[in-house]
């Protein structure tokens, strides 16, 4: 295979920013009060290997235009994968010839001018890794074979698989607002299975970081991932009981993902959501707080910026337990009668604060008795009612350690008692996602087995 790279970008924000202007013209002299527009440029590299062997090698080059024109309350949007010029004229005449078709909503439009963001800082976001494909194949392998190496139980590979990401999107809409964000995403991963007399279990584990460096090492990835799962090994059933259940790091931002879903903007308008009208209410115990930090460096969720190119801030969402906003782009929050949290496209970072002195273990011990949850299958969430149930797999501890793996269960609550029964939240945060939590052990769950 050849050294070059085929993961590294080479085209000018500026390019962009004037491909972007020329769409919000084009959209002004066909008569629209407003319009807005991205451009993205993307490109990376994917490699997957099994027992050995590649099974996958794949390189991503995309690109893409969305334009959206606004006549009064009237809306049309239109997108193309061609940046000719031909190609961005035919799309916003898409785009107008859709909006004059479509009802007036009195919500509808840009976010407001003064929100922009005026100033786009250095969040130190793009890493480019110049990896070709040989290297990348190699750091898999050498990934997987760490694996297999941990015990002689591990009998057969899931495989590991290596992607190396960059991206360049450029939004501006007719308020004058032009800004880019280019950036990068890096990560490794690797599942095997282990077997004995009981029969087979799985596990895996992965990193992910903006800067390639940042990421630990192939091979610790590989050894976590065995060791995982051959600590697996001898699952068992167990009776239904109703006992503290503890997650994970990896596994607890998903309870905050949760909350953060039942509290954006569509399900509150839409009223479909468990946590309707919660702005003001104790949802949390009073030591829980979550703040949303969009400009920390090289994090996973930064941005100076949201989909709309309002201003990111940061901000609390629970203080003391109790819930001081909701999560909402400039639709949404015209909707609510409220103003955007420049959340549209989602949220940034958001930092769930320790409340006890020490991580996973010494919640373990903490808790004494209980269900350690390692695996979450299904999708059993209702985001109206906040009903949980979820298949799961993890351990069984008793006086603090742990007793044996547990396997075929299933946990479940409401996620209203859930997060009133959050215990404790640990130290050992996890910083891979755009959720930072540490392990979170709850009072108490139905864990529904034999």
């Amino acid at each position: 295979m050849n050294d070059l790279s085929v993961t590294t970008l080479d085209i000018d924000p500026k390019e962009l920013e004037a491909t972007v202007r020329t769409v919000i013209d084009e959209a002004k002299r066909r008569g629209a009060t407003q319009a807005e527009a991205a451009v993205s440029v993307d490109a990376g590299l994917s490699v997957a290997v099994r027992l050995g062997d590649v099974e996958t090698l794949e390189y991503h080059s995309d690109r893409g235009l969305g334009v959206t024109v606004y006549f009064d309350q009237r809306k049309g949007s239109a997108s193309s994968a061609d940046l000719s010029r031909e190609a961005l004229v035919q799309t916003v005449d898409k785009a107008v010839s859709i909006a004059r078709y479509t009802a007036e909503d009195p919500c509808a439009g840009l976010a407001e001018s003064a929100l922009m963001a005026t100033t786009v800082p250095d969040l130190d976001l793009c890493h480019p890794w110049p990896l070709t494909p040989d290297k990348a194949i190699a750091l898999a392998l050498e990934c997987e074979q760490a694996a297999r190496n941990v015990d002689p139980r591990i009998t057969n590979s899931e495989g590991a698989g290596i992607n190396s990401h960059q991206g360049l999107r450029v939004y501006g809409n007719s308020h004058g607002f032009v800004g880019s964000i280019p950036s990068t995403n890096h990560s490794l991963s690797c599942a095997v299975v282990a077997s004995d007399t009981a029969g087979m279990e799985r596990d895996y584990w992965y990193d992910s970081a903006r800067a390639h460096d940042d990421m630990v090492a192939p091979s610790t990835i590989g050894r976590i991932a065995g060791e995982r799962t051959v600590r697996r090994l001898g699952a068992r059933k167990i009776e239904t009981v109703n006992a503290p259940v503890l997650f994970p790091p990896e596994l607890a931002r998903g309870l905050v993902g949760h909350f953060v879903a039942g509290i954006r903007g569509a399900p509150q308008y839409r009223k479909a959501t468990f946590l309707l009208d919660s702005v003001g209410q104790q949802i949390f115990p009073d030591f829980v707080n979550i703040g949303e930090r969009p400009h920390l460096l090289r994090a996973a969720g930064s941005a100076p910026m949201d989909n709309e190119g309002v201003a990111t801030h940061d901000r609390e969402l629970v203080s003391d337990g109790v819930v001081q906003g909701y999560v909402l782009s400039s639709y949404s929050a015209r909707k609510l009668g409220l103003q955007t949290t420049g959340n549209a496209g989602g949220v940034h970072n958001l930092l769930v604060q320790p409340s006890f002195s020490g991580g996973l273990d010494e919640l373990a011990r903490e808790m004494q008795t209980g269900f350690l949850v390692s695996e979450l299958m299904g999708q059993g969430v209702n985001g109206m009612t906040g009903d949980y149930s979820r298949g799961a797999a993890g351990f069984w501890v008793e006086n603090g350690q742990i007793s044996y793996p547990v396997h075929e269960v299933t946990i479940a609550g409401n996620l209203r008692d859930m997060f009133k029964n959050i215990v404790a939240i640990g130290n050992d945060i996890d910083t891979r996602g755009r959720v930072r939590s540490g392990s979170v052990l709850l009072q108490q769950m139905t864990i529904a087995g034999a």
